[in-house]
């Protein structure tokens, strides 16, 4: 009975309704991510997020970018549609298009501007040594797009939090407009990968969530934590966290169950992230808030 909900009072705070919350299955599970990244936070470990586009479309840049500004997220990982998704809320302040009603006259993902863009930052990174999405994220606070302030590309590297954007050639409209240079995605795409690896090798007693990804990120986690500990670096005791609308094997596999067999723990909740996600930053920064927990 102790691990009972306890029905909601009118006028209370989020604080207490997350308490209310039963301590069973997903409802405990919510409150202990929480308190293993506010754990992270406290003590400076790196808490690191990685993200499919999906999160972006839903409306979510606005708490991602609050858990930046607040020093919470340590570095970000996208997929390349992530790039496209973010550039263009930057530049119009929507994204997405109606795929079915596009695709059958060839002009799905032919818009001029978000491919000339890219492609050109990409471009003139690559040649700079830079990372994708700093490159990326440099044309976007360069060009004064209206809509920057939204964009987590342009605000990341205004403030040197690490996005490293982690591309599979064929996978985004980007890659056949007339500009696409592949060697340039490639070089700066392998470039973040080692960015990547390099957080990776400080997750010690951090934390890594896997946000709406279902194959590139979980892979692309997997192998630079293999490397990471080829080289000598301690990464085995963290929490990993797979968030998304439904259990899928790669992210169980690679992110949940085999990084965390030999110290940490491993979680999985399952939601629309337009819910979900808010739920779990609203709860880690409520806890911030309140200062350390006192021993029980």
């Amino acid at each position: 009975m102790d691990d009972f909900a306890r029905p909601w009072l009118e006028g209370n705070s989020f604080s207490r309704w997350l308490e209310s919350l039963p301590n069973i299955l997903a409802a405990r599970e919510l409150k202990e991510i929480v308190q293993r990244i506010i754990e992270a936070v406290r003590l400076e470990k790196t808490v690191l997020l990685a993200m499919g586009a999906h999160v972006i479309k839903v409306g979510l840049n606005p708490v991602v970018l609050d858990l930046m500004d607040r020093g919470i997220i340590s570095g970000i990982a996208m997929n390349g549609a992530g790039i496209i998704h973010d550039a263009e809320l930057a530049m119009a302040g929507h994204t997405s298009e109606d795929v079915a009603a596009e695709l059958g006259d060839g002009r799905f993902g032919v818009a001029e501007e978000t491919g000339r863009y890219l492609n050109k930052a990409i471009a003139e990174g690559a040649n700079r040594g830079w990372g994708l999405g700093r490159s990326v994220g440099a044309m976007l606070v360069r060009e004064h797009f209206p809509y920057s302030s939204l964009s987590i590309l342009a605000r990341a590297h205004e403030a040197e939090v690490p996005v490293t954007v982690h591309v599979a050639m064929g996978t985004d409209i980007i890659h056949f407009h007339p500009d696409a240079d592949g060697a340039a995605i490639g070089k700066s795409s392998h470039m973040d990968f080692r960015i990547f690896a390099r957080m990776v090798s400080t997750l010690e007693e951090g934390v890594f969530l896997n946000l709406g990804s279902a194959v590139i990120l979980p892979e692309v986690f997997l192998k630079a934590l293999s490397l990471v500990r080829n080289l000598g670096f301690k990464v085995k005791h963290f929490t990993t966290v797979n968030m998304d609308f439904i259990r899928h094997y790669r992210p169980m596999t690679n992110v949940v169950d085999r990084p965390t067999r030999e110290g940490g723990k491993g979680y999985s909740l399952v939601g629309h992230h337009e819910i979900m996600f808010p739920l779990l930053a609203a709860g880690i920064v409520e806890g911030l808030g309140q200062g350390p927990r006192q021993p029980e």
